[in-house]
């Protein structure tokens, strides 16, 4: 087991740095918005949606209604439907871990067990997908509430930090492009998101792009199979 731990360990390490920044600059937003440590580690622990949290914290300073904040929440999160259906095969038969495991499934835990670690035998593998999952979440709670308490201290000027949570997913694209020969997908990803970019405007783009993304690589899965 210490081993798997190690493991998990050591491959969330750029997880750790990328999301102490960005629980950070939360914490700073959320403190300069009048909101304290608990809402930050709350927010953290139940919401664990970097995005999501970021538009919260808008939402509870506007006093949206519940309908808006629901809808918001579907339109930010979205692409969560689509990485769970990707993740049913790996996910199957991890038992009483399964719960938390869809709940922690983020951008960055997705791309890490997506690229299924060689050196993990195929038993272990669903402790290991359990660490990494669990590593995120605590690098996440630990930034947000560190953010807070440095904010309590120190006054920031927050505009542009949110800026933070865009450079974590253009890492992560970049990574992924490299770590693989097929980058196919990752254009039709590019493609279709300036496309309903363009059509929908920013506030309503999410939600056709990932229904059309979803179309595409179907279709593209089903002509790899009959290659």
């Amino acid at each position: 087991m210490k081993k798997i731990v190690k493991a998990a360990f050591i491959d969330t390490i750029p997880v750790l740095t990328g999301y102490l920044v960005l629980g950070f600059g939360f914490g700073i937003i959320l403190k300069s918005n009048g909101y304290g440590i608990l809402m930050a580690f709350i927010m953290s622990l139940m919401i664990y949606a970097g995005s999501m949290q970021y538009v919260a914290i808008g939402l509870l300073t506007s006093g949206a209604s519940f309908i808006t904040a629901a809808l918001t929440t579907l339109m930010v999160n979205a692409r969560h439907l689509f990485y769970g259906i990707s993740m049913l095969d790996k996910y199957k038969n991890t038992g009483k871990r399964k719960p938390y495991l869809i709940f922690s499934l983020t951008d960055e835990t997705y791309s890490l067990v997506c690229n299924d670690n060689p050196q993990i035998p195929a038993d272990k593998r669903n402790d290991y997908y359990l660490f990494v999952s669990l590593f995120n979440h605590i690098y996440w709670i630990l930034g947000s509430v560190l953010g807070v308490a440095v904010g309590s201290i120190v006054k920031f000027n927050s505009e542009g930090i949110d800026f933070a949570l865009t450079a974590l997913f253009l890492t992560v694209f970049i990574e992924q492009w490299l770590s693989t020969k097929k980058h196919i997908p990752a254009m039709i990803g590019v493609a279709v998101s300036v496309i309903c970019l363009v059509i929908f405007g920013s506030e309503k783009f999410l939600i056709p792009t990932m229904l059309v993304i979803s179309l595409l690589l179907c279709i593209y899965k089903e002509e790899g199979k009959n290659d």
